[in-house]
């Protein structure tokens, strides 16, 4: 019996650190999960406040690097956007205060979306340090439109639209 609670303990010590992993992954999706909801709601306080103060937002058009300020100009005097999950990767450097992650996410007007960033603890939870929005293109698709685009980047150097 003695035994037993030894192995218990042991087993149980072993699968803490996994435990606190699966903890700090399931705090960091709960940030992205109403960053996103909160967009959808144009709920733009909440949104807001799960940025950084010194947050950058990069949008899918190549000019959108926009900090918090330029950011919430943009934002608020629309009515939000919804983009559902479907898959999300989070992984987090050695001292746990920082995560990355990529997110598979679809919208009703632009179809699949892909968005990527960093996470790091605060004092108030987990914050949202850099948000990458993208569309990505398939393979076979790939040569067609990035010849569009530098058409089109053509065009706006010789300053035709």
């Amino acid at each position: 019996m003695r035994k037993i609670i030894v192995y218990f303990i042991l087993i149980t010590l072993a699968a803490h650190p996994l435990r606190a992993e699966t903890d700090r992954a399931g705090a960091v999706a709960d940030t992205l999960d109403s960053f996103h909801e909160a967009a959808s709601k144009a709920n733009w306080k909440t949104y807001f406040g799960l940025l950084t103060e010194d947050s950058i937002f990069l949008g899918t058009d190549a000019s959108e690097r926009w900090d918090k300020a330029t950011f919430q100009s943009y934002a608020l005097p629309t009515k939000g956007w919804t983009y559902v999950l479907r898959e999300r990767h989070i992984n987090f450097t050695p001292d746990g205060n920082t995560a990355w992650f990529d997110e598979l996410l679809d919208n009703e007007k632009y179809g699949t979306s892909r968005g990527t960033g960093v996470v790091i603890r605060t004092e108030g939870g987990w914050k949202i340090s850099q948000y990458h929005l993208i569309f990505p293109i398939p393979n076979d698709l790939a040569e067609g439109f990035t010849k569009q685009i530098q058409v089109f980047e053509e065009r706006q150097k010789a300053g035709q639209k």
